[in-house]
């Protein structure tokens, strides 16, 4: 998916764009343009027909978010939750002027959601989709930077993008462009990296905290923003850091009447913690590496989600696994190890056993293969097809939908 965002070599992107300098792309070097992934129409049914209820809609003019009262309501009888889209009221923001905002589409849109777990696998890294419709002549938002990397996507109608450098580099989510307004107040007064104006199907690679704004030109403009949420070396110290809670000298109380407002004092005792965590990393390494490379698994799987199972067709799937072709379900985080003459899948949320002679199948099946029960090596039917019920009940493996039809 990314090469359909890039027009560059994904190898030189990863070293002269990724996280560094913008990158504009035009459509006739790009492999094709997204009107698969939105478009007008579908953005008509999804605020007239898809039931879509805030926080995944919202509306802006001139920088400012709008009242929610604005274009939100009950829908009548079945439906009274007064946070569901009202299409008059989005229709009479929208003429004012207004931005439509279109939240969480990975989770929303089937087109989106599938890109966004390809856009998944080849960055490695948390991904969200959101849609943009300006109306023509309009922008949504001030001059500001996103805590996020984006993948700026033209769907329909044009927009001009100005871009300026940073003035805070490579920013945390927690440190919002609102920390700084008047560094960027004053960088938006210079010339711009990039004053471009993106057609159908053209693309921009924004790293945080490039500055940005963009404007409709004569008519409506759509484009998705693919928000990418880099995991930083900060997020592995973390980790590393929280698995420091299983050594006991380090969860030790510091001594009575330590002086916490003593500058001086203080300086001491980090100085002296430093070089006792400098002496447990050189003892423990292997153990806390481990122990921090499972916690950012766990929380890569609760940011990316695999996909989802469909629980009607499983359980008809369960009842005719002698039939059917299964795979891994796409994206589901797992290790899979032998102990003491069982093999174990460890999920981000249990572990499941099995006898040890399920383990090549219990691999193969991991590997992303798709497999019959006839075919699961290491297994006779009977047993495969035990192992398949067992694995599309917990969700971990799916039918292969590429087989069917």
């Amino acid at each position: 998916m990314l090469s359909r965002c890039i027009a560059a070599d994904p190898r030189d992107f990863a070293v002269q764009h990724w996280g560094r300098r913008p990158l504009l792309s035009r459509s006739g070097a790009l492999p094709r343009d997204f009107a698969d992934l939105l478009s007008p129409a579908a953005v008509d049914e999804l605020i007239a027909e898809r039931g879509v209820r805030a926080p995944f809609i919202r509306m802006a003019k001139a920088g400012q978010l709008l009242a929610r009262d604005c274009y939100l309501g009950p829908a009548g009888f079945g439906a009274e939750m007064p946070d569901q889209v009202d299409s008059a009221g989005v229709l009479a923001q929208f003429a004012a002027g207004s931005t439509i905002v279109l939240q969480g589409l990975h989770r929303l849109w089937p087109p989106v959601i599938d890109f966004v777990r390809g856009m998944v696998d080849d960055l490695g890294h948390p991904v969200q989709a959101n849609a943009y419709v300006t109306p023509r002549g309009s922008r949504g938002f001030d001059p500001h930077y996103d805590v996020h990397d984006v993948f700026v996507l033209q769907v329909s109608g044009q927009k001009r993008w100005i871009v300026h450098e940073p003035v805070h580099h490579d920013p945390l989510p927690s440190e919002p462009w609102t920390d700084h307004r008047e560094a960027i107040e004053a960088r938006a007064a210079e010339d711009p990296i990039i004053d471009a104006v993106l057609s159908a199907g053209d693309a921009l690679y924004l790293p945080r905290g490039w500055l940005h704004s963009a404007e409709a030109l004569d008519a409506t403009s759509i484009h998705l923003t693919i928000g990418v949420s880099a995991v930083t070396g900060l997020d592995v110290i973390r980790a590393v850091v929280d698995s420091l809670a299983s050594v006991d000298d380090l969860r030790r109380s510091l001594p009575m009447g330590i002086d916490l407002t003593d500058r001086d004092e203080m300086v001491a005792t980090a100085s002296k913690v430093m070089a006792e965590l400098v002496d447990v990393l050189r003892d423990h390494g292997t153990e806390l590496s481990e122990g921090a490379a499972g916690r950012l698994s766990r929380r890569h799987a609760d940011r990316t989600r695999p996909v989802a199972v469909r629980p009607l067709a499983t359980l008809d799937a369960i009842d005719e696994v002698s039939f059917g072709t299964f795979r891994w379900r796409h994206g589901l985080i797992a290790v899979v190890e032998e102990h003491g003459g069982r093999v174990e899948l460890r999920l981000p949320d249990r572990t499941i056993r099995f006898p040890a002679y399920c383990a090549p199948a219990v691999r193969a099946l991991h590997s992303g293969s798709a497999a019959a029960a006839a075919s699961l090596p290491g297994l006779d039917t009977a047993d495969a097809t035990v192992l398949l019920r067992r694995l599309l009940r917990e969700a971990v493996v799916v039918p292969d939908r590429s087989s069917q039809g």
